[in-house]
This record gives structure tokens, C-alpha cells and sequence, in this order.
């Protein structure tokens, strides 16, 4: 699939959090976004952060998300919304509500391994949010 970065970054986003409103979608924004600021094992743009296997579970093959990710339109509001902030993102206009996180997890499921050496940010709705490092981004 080919199609520009935001579009990508909205699938993503609406993918892992359309359940959450428009600060959960901003949120998974904002890790995409940090994760390009600071080019790592995941990737170093937007469709590289993306798709990265194992980092979006929406992506991921077997994720009943994933053809409900690739079949979303503009007709559906919250992937408008999660567009809208796409291009912001890309803009450079995105505030970031997770404090520089890299990395989020439902709470309402086992703490990932990943979770213990990083620092925890901030808790919007069902993600907890998590930095690398104690940098600020």
C-alpha cells in the first residue's frame, strides 16, 4: 500500500485507538511522531514507524483490525478526525498530550516486558504512555 504519510499515520492511529476520541488518536499520533524525531530500530518516517512489524498491532497480518484499517474512508468521522490530526502531525502543528512517550500499552491488559526500564509519561484513556529515555522531546 502506498499512499502518502499522514494517510498512513491516520490509518494507525484510528487502527489503535478510535475507541478513545480525538486525545486517544492524537496520542498514538504523538508516539508516531516521536518515534520519528528520535530514528531507532523502528524506523526513521512516518510509513517506516508504521509499519514496523510488531510495534502497531493494527498492521499486524492476523489483527482484525488490519481490514477495517485498510477499508476505512472519510465517510467514517473518526477517521476524519484522526486525518485532520495527521496532517498536523506532518505540519509540525501536533502538541504532544503524552510527554515525548515512545511507547504505549492497554493497562487493562499484562504489563508488557518492554514497560519496567522506561519511563511512564501519562495515562490517556486505556493507553499508558512511556519514554525511552529521561529526555524530553
Amino acid at each position: 500500500m502506498s499512499e502518502a504519510p499522514e494517510m498512513t499515520a491516520a490509518r494507525t492511529a484510528w487502527g489503535e485507538a478510535r475507541g478513545e476520541g480525538a486525545d486517544g488518536i492524537q496520542a498514538i499520533l504523538n508516539v508516531i511522531g516521536n518515534r520519528v524525531k528520535i530514528p531507532c530500530w523502528w524506523g526513521a518516517d512516518i510509513a517506516g514507524v508504521c509499519r514496523a512489524p510488531e510495534q502497531f498491532s493494527c498492521w499486524d497480518e492476523t489483527d482484525p483490525n488490519r481490514e477495517k484499517l485498510l477499508s476505512v474512508t472519510l465517510s467514517d468521522p473518526q477517521f476524519r478526525e484522526a486525518v485532520t490530526l495527521a496532517h498536523r502531525l506532518t505540519a509540525g502543528l501536533l502538541v504532544d498530550l503524552t510527554g515525548g512517550a515512545d511507547h504505549y500499552y492497554d493497562w487493562r491488559g499484562p504489563r508488557p516486558f518492554w514497560a519496567e526500564p522506561r519511563f511512564f509519561t501519562t495515562r490517556l484513556g486505556h493507553h499508558d504512555f512511556y519514554r525511552t529515555g529521561p529526555y524530553s522531546i
